[in-house]
């Protein structure tokens, strides 16, 4: 061996020590702090008993909710006869009423309400739909047609839509012509508005509906 040889270090071509491994717990909270809230959401939406008993929605609670019924529990036509499965409307926010087909004075404000409630929403106009349930089989005046164009009207039998409407719900011995609802994207019932509701609240309600909402 030469002097040079020699000289080199004993440590020289001794291997470097290992890192330590890095600890995935800030990555694992990091993640359980996005996404707690969305999750405590969603548990609270569907679990109404949970809902702060003294709410800010202007419209009574429906409880518990009501789910849409299928077309064998609720029978509906398009006013030129055609069958109609409202579950086809699910993924949007319904707006509802019912009156007869001639629509007097308190039907013509309830339209009027749901017709500009809806078109108060802005950017999120297309994620709502109305719907105005006919009770009979007299013509709809063309008049009401024409102001209302835009609102699905359908044909329905009282029973069926009492059954889903105002069965155990607030200020069901008003009968159906009274009240007007609100259905979510789910196609749940959740609130009820009574036919002389102020228009302002009502829309407000809608729009922080909306606004809160990542459905429909």
């Amino acid at each position: 061996m030469t002097q040079q040889e020699s000289a080199v270090p004993a440590t020289a071509s001794a291997p470097k020590p290992a890192l330590p491994r890095r600890s995935l717990l800030p990555l694992y909270l990091v993640l359980l702090v996005s996404i707690a809230p969305v999750l405590g959401a969603v548990m609270v939406y569907f679990n109404p008993q949970w809902w702060p008993s003294e709410s800010t929605n202007y419209g009574q609670l429906v409880q518990p909710q009501r789910p849409m019924p299928a077309p064998s529990e609720l029978t509906l036509t398009t006013l030129d006869g055609k069958p109609f499965d409202l579950n086809s409307l699910k993924g949007e926010w319904l707006l509802m009423t019912v009156d007869g087909a001639q629509c007097e004075e308190a039907c013509a404000r309830k339209l009027f309400i749901l017709r500009n409630s809806h078109a108060s929403q802005g950017k999120n106009v297309e994620r709502v739909t109305r719907i105005w349930f006919i009770t009979d089989d007299q013509p709809v005046p063309d008049k009401v047609l024409d102001a209302y164009r835009g609102t699905i009207m359908l044909r329905a039998r009282p029973e069926q839509l009492a059954e889903y409407l105002s069965k155990d719900t607030p200020q069901a011995d008003a009968g159906l012509a009274a009240p007007m609802w609100i259905a979510d994207p789910h196609g749940n019932l959740i609130l009820q508005y009574p036919a002389e509701a102020d228009p302002l609240r009502f829309r407000k309600d809608l729009s922080k509906l909306i606004y809160n909402s990542r459905i429909g």
